[in-house]
């Protein structure tokens, strides 16, 4: 594999995941499952196959069990091993050798540049990806690799943009393009919270993955508290456009917010429907409920 300039990626999950309980009361919502894997594992998946080789998540108390996770389980493997399940113990195994990963405890104030300022003494003078576990993207090619290449031409930080209809600008935060510089990149000069249709100054809304330069740091620590309390990764992007170029990579590939319960439900179909081992068992259930009402 070719590697690239980004080679660390800083995942925030210490969030409470408030939108799924009572079922994320005891298990963390990066733990809840898309078919047979837990969210969290597609999110570092897509990083490792985008040329990420140090995984830093940024966890709570309560999150004991992402950790655990991407650990080595010996009784666990002794146990398949013995039983001859070698194809589940090659997949159990496969997961605590996806990356090199590094667990830290957030600390400070309430809002997602917190978890990203707490990674800072790891990141030294590197560029950096950030994705938070509860967005996952499927395609031919990795969203963060798409956005890597990007970093690569430009050498200046890039978010991640989607298409989105008229509803969609009610419910995501919006790019104010200054000028498209390539076929899928665009230089932001903004971005309007929620604008609705009529306001909105473009149709691409902003998700939840970036890539970063360590100038992002003295920004964060600048920021003051904004809606609710919260101090917000993208207030510091912005600061940080005022003083050098800001690029948006529209991605191709399908989104999916599994932190909803729709978006949740949604990526468990469509990507059972991507399995040939369960295609036709899934055709068969949707068409079996196609007479309910």
């Amino acid at each position: 594999m070719k590697r690239y300039s980004v080679r660390k990626v800083i995942i925030p999950v210490a969030g409470f995941g408030t939108r799924f309980l009572p079922a994320t009361k005891a298990m963390p919502k990066e733990m809840l499952p898309i078919i047979d894997k837990p969210v969290i594992q597609y999110v570092v998946e897509e990083a490792v196959e985008s040329g990420i080789e140090e995984v830093i998540l940024v966890t709570s108390h309560t999150k004991r069990p992402v950790e655990d996770h991407f650990d080595v389980n010996t009784e666990l493997e002794a146990w398949l091993r013995k039983t001859g399940k070698k194809d589940i113990l090659a997949d159990v195994q496969h997961v605590g050798k996806l990356a090199n990963f590094i667990y830290i405890r957030q600390k400070g104030p309430y809002g997602n540049a917190t978890p990203v300022l707490n990674a800072a003494n790891l990141i030294h003078s590197e560029p950096f990806a950030v994705l938070f576990g509860d967005e996952i993207i499927s395609g031919n090619v990795p969203r963060l690799r798409q956005m890597i290449e990007t970093y690569e031409r430009y050498h200046d930080p890039v978010l991640a943009v989607f298409p989105v209809d008229a509803e969609g600008t009610k419910r995501y935060g919006i790019i104010d393009p200054k000028q498209k510089v390539d076929t899928r990149t665009y230089e932001v000069k903004g971005m309007m919270e929620k604008p609705g249709p009529k306001r909105a100054p473009s149709r691409l809304a902003a998700m939840g993955a970036y890539i970063l330069t360590p100038d992002i740091f003295d920004e964060i620590r600048a920021l003051k508290p904004g809606h609710n309390g919260e101090y917000v990764l993208l207030d510091a992007i912005f600061r940080l456009m005022k003083k050098r170029a800001v690029y948006a990579r529209e991605i191709e590939g399908r989104y999916y917010d599994t932190g909803s319960k729709i978006g949740w439900l949604k990526a468990n179909i469509e990507l059972a429907m991507e399995r040939k081992d369960m295609r036709d068992d899934v055709k068969r259930m949707m068409k079996g409920m196609g007479g309910r009402k």
